[in-house]
């Protein structure tokens, strides 16, 4: 989740890209893993397997199991035993487990693995991806705020057991690890502050901010560059033209951690659209929200696209949903849901992800639109639904200067596009919104004329 990019005047060329040439090359995987998965139903290594490949591993074995937890080893004893033989085998640089490990579970696989193995799980490689693709400061920032908050919970519960808690404060990691949070914090925030006054800016100079979001792998990237003025899918995948291009596609993992921003104009608006970071399964809460200025910048935006994978599962794409809806709290503008991949389901179950689309979101989505990016399907109306969502209607208010009038030009610069001219005691004001906001700037403005 990344500090959005400069300003910049209508002569100028609104797009920016934030990239990282000094990032790994993964296809190339300079290092090896063994993978675990342990499941009460069905153990599946593909996505901790995908994750592997991201952090540039090769995966040279893989294990299983089907059980519950187990608090010493995460996976049963005799299963951690097989894999202490596999790691003598196979002599990989990590295991990689599909699961969060507990401070004492981490401490126990230490000390039955061999030495020099490095145990990693899942939330921890995630982050060492995200560290991988961080080039920008705020990534940076970012990243670092996610690691030192994943670190927080351990640290303490490993000081608590150790009676370190007692130790003095210079002499504590855990006070080391709660100031330099502190620290990062208000670097991110004073950042925020800047990209806040840059989205600003660019509505000033005429551009509505639409933001893509959405879980990795949905699609997000294939759909700037189908919206986009200046990119095309050839672009993206110049050797596909069929389903294979979605394969490509879909193995750039956190290709979009720095954001990427491009031009587009929509039904004659001229529009920012605005690719953010991919949510990932199973990554916290309070690790997704060390993300801050990728989630502000979606919910900044004028309208949000909130792209699903609609050949997932409906199950998956229902857990997919409540995690992205949580995360994107309160947008300013319209939420709208892009089924992508439509092209991949039958008409009967793309209906049924209509459906769990409205189970899940509600009243908070206001349009749900099936595309297919790669293919161009269905962008038409995707389009017209964008334009239906951006402020598109205007009003005009004489009010007297007082601090009820300011209290109103706060609310209207927090829903819409606001300019003030200043006449003596009067303040003429210009506010353009979505009707159903301009209809309630009416019954506002109308109380201060009464007052």
């Amino acid at each position: 989740m990344q500090d959005s990019p400069p300003a910049e005047t209508d002569a100028q060329q609104a797009t920016t890209t934030e990239t990282d040439q000094s990032r790994p090359d993964t296809d190339r995987p300079d290092r090896t893993a063994i993978v675990v998965a342990r499941d009460v139903d069905s153990p599946d290594t593909t996505e901790i397997e995908r994750l592997a490949r991201a952090a540039a591993y090769a995966v040279v074995d893989a294990v299983t199991q089907r059980r519950e937890e187990d608090s010493q080893y995460n996976v049963g004893r005799g299963k951690a035993e097989e894999l202490a033989r596999r790691v003598v085998e196979t002599e990989p640089d990590a295991v990689l487990f599909d699961a969060e490990l507990t401070p004492g579970q981490y401490s126990s696989l230490t000390a039955l693995l061999p030495d020099g193995v490095r145990i990693i799980d899942r939330h921890r490689l995630v982050l060492d991806i995200f560290e991988d693709g961080a080039g920008g400061k705020a990534a940076r920032l970012q990243v670092e705020l996610a690691k030192l908050r994943y670190e927080r919970p351990r640290v303490r519960e490993t000081e608590e057991r150790t009676h370190m808690q007692r130790a003095a404060e210079t002499g504590s990691q855990l006070v080391d690890i709660e100031k330099r949070i502190r620290t990062v914090e208000r670097k991110l925030d004073a950042l925020g502050d800047r990209a806040s006054d840059r989205r600003a800016e660019r509505r000033a100079q005429g551009f509505d901010l639409v933001a893509i979001a959405g879980y990795t792998n949905a699609g997000k990237s294939t759909l700037l560059h189908r919206l986009a003025d200046d990119l095309s899918i050839a672009e993206l995948a110049p050797d596909h033209d069929d389903i294979d291009g979605v394969a490509e596609v879909e193995d750039r993992l956190f290709k979009t951690l720095e954001t990427t921003t491009r031009r587009a104009t929509i039904d004659g608006r001229r529009v920012l659209l605005t690719d953010t970071v991919g949510l990932v399964d199973g990554i916290p809460h309070d690790l997704v929200a060390s993300f801050s200025a990728t989630l502000d910048a979606v919910a900044d935006s004028d309208a949000a696209l909130l792209v699903v994978d609609a050949s997932d599962p409906v199950a998956a794409m229902r857990s997919k949903l409540r995690v992205s809806l949580a995360e994107i709290d309160d947008p300013r503008g319209e939420l709208l849901v892009v089924l992508n991949k439509a092209d991949l389901v039958t008409a009967e179950e793309l209906t049924a992800r209509r459906r769990a689309v409205e189970a899940v979101a509600g009243e908070q989505v206001a349009a749900t639109v099936a595309v297919s990016a790669l293919e161009g399907r269905g962008t038409e109306c995707l389009a017209d639904a964008v334009v239906d969502a951006l402020p598109n209607e205007r009003a005009t208010f004489d009010l007297p200067n007082t601090g009820a009038t300011q209290a109103f030009l706060a609310w209207a610069h927090d829903h819409g596009r606001v300019s003030a001219e200043y006449a003596g005691e009067r303040v003429s004001v210009q506010f353009s919104a979505r009707p159903a906001v301009v209809e309630r700037a009416r019954s506002r403005a109308a109380g201060i004329r009464t007052d």
